[in-house]
Parts: C-alpha cells; sequence; structure tokens
C-alpha cells in the first residue's frame, strides 16, 4: 500500500509500506479520510517520545472495512484502544486506562496509523457510519469527542449553567472552535469568545462562529472577567493568560499538549479557588454521542475544514508547521 510515512524529524514521506496483516479480533479498514492532529505535528516536530520514526501517523479516520468481519461496511474509527478489563474499563473511564494505545503510535505498542492506504483496528473501535454523515467529514469525530468531553467536564464543574457564563476559548484551531461550537450549537452558549493570534484562522473562526473571534491581546479579553477558559493550544504563554483572566471561583479546561510545563500563577489559583482540569481524550459514550451530533448537523455543516491528497500530506504539514495555513482542520485523502 502507499503511505504517508514519518521518517526523520519535520520529514514525511510517500511512499510504499507492508500492508497489515489481518489478526483475530480486527478489521483492516480501507481509508477514505485522515485528519491531520496537533499530537501529529509533536511527532512531526520530533517532541513525542510516543511517535518515534519511521511511522505512519493519523488517527482521526473514517473509511470502508476491506478484510473482516461486516466486510464493506462503512465506519467511523475510535483510535483509543483499551484493556476493556481494569478498574476505570468497567467504571466508563475508559479514556482514563493505563493500558490505553492509540493508532499511529508505536509506544509502548506498535499501532500504524491512517496516513495511508489501509490501517488495521479492534473490532470494538469501529463505529458504523450514520447514514446522514458525509465519509470525509466523518473523520473529524475524534477531534469533535475530545471537544464534547472538555466541555462537559466544564459543564460538571460549574457552578451554573453554561449558558449563563461567560467563557474564554484559547486557540483558534480544530479543537478550539469544534469547543466554541459545541457551546454556542449544542449548549446554547450566549457569552464565548475565542482568542487567536493567527490572521488568517481567526477569520475563518469569525465566519463561522457567532461567539466575538479575536485577537489575544483585545481588550475585551479583561483579567479577571471569565467563568471557564478553555486553553486549547497548551503553551506556557496561553496557561499564563489563562489565569490572568480568571475570575474567583473559575475553570481552567486544559486541553493542549504543546508545553509540558512552565511557568504557572499558583498564588491566584489558590487563593481564588480556581479549578484546574486537565483532559485529553474522551469516553465510548462520548464517541457515540458525538457521531449523533455530527450526523444531525447540531455543529453545522463544517465548509471549513479543508480537505487534500495524502500524497501531498508533507506539504500540509509544512504549512501548518509555518503558520501558512488557514484552515484549523486538513483532512488528507489516500
Amino acid at each position: 500500500m502507499q503511505a504517508l510515512v514519518y521518517t526523520d524529524k519535520e520529514t514525511l514521506e510517500y511512499k510504499e509500506f507492508k500492508d497489515p496483516t489481518l489478526t483475530k479480533g480486527e478489521s483492516i479498514i480501507k481509508v477514505h479520510a485522515s485528519g491531520i492532529c496537533g499530537s501529529d505535528m509533536h511527532a512531526y516536530h520530533g517532541k513525542d517520545e510516543r511517535r518515534i520514526p519511521p511511522l505512519i501517523l493519523g488517527h482521526e479516520i473514517s473509511g470502508t472495512i476491506f478484510e473482516g468481519k461486516e466486510k464493506g461496511k462503512n465506519v467511523v474509527l475510535n483510535p483509543l484502544i483499551t484493556c476493556g478489563d481494569c478498574e476505570y474499563c468497567n467504571n466508563g473511564k475508559e479514556h482514563l486506562c493505563s493500558k490505553r494505545v492509540l493508532l499511529g503510535m508505536n509506544r509502548p505498542i506498535e499501532r500504524q496509523g491512517g496516513f495511508a492506504e489501509l490501517v488495521m483496528v479492534p473490532d470494538q473501535n469501529i463505529y458504523e457510519l450514520p447514514n446522514d454523515l458525509n465519509m470525509k467529514n466523518a473523520a473529524i469525530a475524534e477531534p469533535t469527542a475530545v471537544s464534547l468531553h472538555a466541555v462537559e467536564l466544564a459543564e460538571k464543574n460549574s457552578y451554573k449553567p453554561l449558558k449563563d457564563l461567560k467563557i474564554l476559548v484559547i486557540g483558534g484551531g480544530a479543537i478550539g472552535l469544534l469547543c466554541a461550537l459545541i457551546l454556542e450549537k449544542v449548549k446554547n452558549c450566549k457569552n464565548v469568545y475565542l482568542s487567536e493570534p493567527n490572521q488568517k484562522r481567526l477569520k475563518v473562526c469569525s465566519d463561522n462562529l457567532n461567539s466575538k473571534s479575536v485577537k489575544p491581546d483585545d481588550k475585551e479579553i479583561e483579567e479577571n472577567s471569565f467563568d471557564i477558559i478553555f486553553d486549547t493550544v497548551g503553551l506556557e504563554l496561553t496557561r499564563q493568560n489563562a489565569i490572568k483572566v480568571a475570575k474567583p471561583g473559575s475553570s481552567i479546561i486544559h486541553i493542549g499538549l504543546t508545553q509540558p510545563s512552565g511557568i504557572f500563577d499558583f498564588r491566584k489559583a489558590t487563593l481564588q479557588e480556581v479549578t484546574f482540569i486537565g483532559t485529553y481524550c474522551y469516553t465510548n459514550k462520548d464517541f457515540t454521542n458525538t457521531l449523533d451530533i455530527l450526523a444531525k448537523k447540531k455543529i453545522g455543516d463544517m465548509n471549513w475544514i479543508e480537505f487534500r491528497e495524502l500524497k501531498e500530506g508533507a506539504n500540509a504539514f509544512k504549512e501548518i508547521h509555518d503558520g501558512t495555513c488557514a484552515a484549523p482542520k486538513i483532512i488528507l485523502i489516500p
């Protein structure tokens, strides 16, 4: 099969790669669409110890069962593979499983990803494509589930209904935009701001949101003024900005993974009882609910997604790296 292979730091090669070999309890999927995630970019930059070249990246996948049970069925993949029998898996918290692995990783277990013509996945991670969901758009399901889980964590921790709160989303990438869309269109929030420094991406967010889309230094992003802050970037700078604008008793939902550490105002967080919640993925229930949201077009038609051919994937990664890409999400088509 042909695949886009991560071969070295900031290097991707479109080339021949060995086909997956069918294993009991799994199926081989013919990939129709696979999205580029921020974690794929971390690997591309050589900053992910779980993804070591050579490796096929990519875990946001839709396609058709090529070999295995229910051959020919159109499907969406949940790329989060868990043990199924620990205290977390047995209590609806499978996303916290200590043995969890993801497609497109080779540490601690090799699982080739979806930037290829074929990918293999356990049968329990395969979801039938809803009739009303476009196959190409379906690849957005995984980041949408991440965003839905984050929003609902905020909702559970809030002292008032989300719709009555002032909310800031930091970052206009796919996770940031999806969080804002879910807040607006699913949770009926009216007082949402999204901040993004890249003018091209900010324009795309503005065109697709009713929320105020602004630069991070906009005068409307005032100190001590937000009830909930979603940091979808994860830089030391964005964490500092998040605590700066947090009100007493507010919550910071930290989704981004760009920088693992740095300075943070723990004094303010302590004195003003600011809750900091880290979140990385989603439950199986979140994934199922996401497919319903997407099939019913509850967050719109997603015309902000950009589709490119898989063989041009290296250029897409470079444009994201250079900051010249306006689209919050690029999906690659084999």
